[in-house]
């Protein structure tokens, strides 16, 4: 996927500025692949047999998949950027895969989803912070 979405940010007809598009694209294509992974996550947590231990995993996977989907549209948008608003994003984004790698860590060594689910979740969580240390 960062394949496409260097290439739109490429081809993005106006000056970007100073943001490092590597780390743009990247912290893009994490935020997509944690919001997938989350997604699936949960809906495995659904179908295991001790279910209702599972119901905080569950919910963190949805808030994470929310979140992460939210900032990867918004990071998308180049027109008129909000350093601001961007900023707290990659912030609460950053908390939210935190906290679902975290949940997912614990239930890791029984159940592969939430172990994936966990790595995905920091691979997303360093990509924000990349992306924050590069916009200063």
């Amino acid at each position: 996927m960062t394949h496409h979405v260097a290439s739109m940010l490429q081809t993005y007809p106006k000056d970007l500025g100073s943001i490092d598009q590597q780390k743009l694209a990247e912290c893009i294509e994490a935020c997509f692949e944690c919001a997938q992974t989350c997604t699936a996550c949960a809906d495995a947590c659904l179908a295991e047999d001790m279910v209702a231990e599972l119901t905080q995993c569950i919910r963190l996977n949805q808030d994470c998949a929310d979140v992460c989907e939210t900032t990867g549209r918004v990071l998308s948008r180049q027109t008129g950027t909000n350093v601001a608003l961007n900023r707290a994003l990659l912030e609460a984004c950053q908390a939210a895969c935190r906290s679902c790698a975290e949940e997912c860590e614990k239930h890791a060594g029984m159940h592969e989803h939430c172990k994936v689910c966990a790595e995905a979740c920091r691979r997303c969580e360093q990509a924000c912070a990349e992306l924050l240390a590069s916009i200063g």
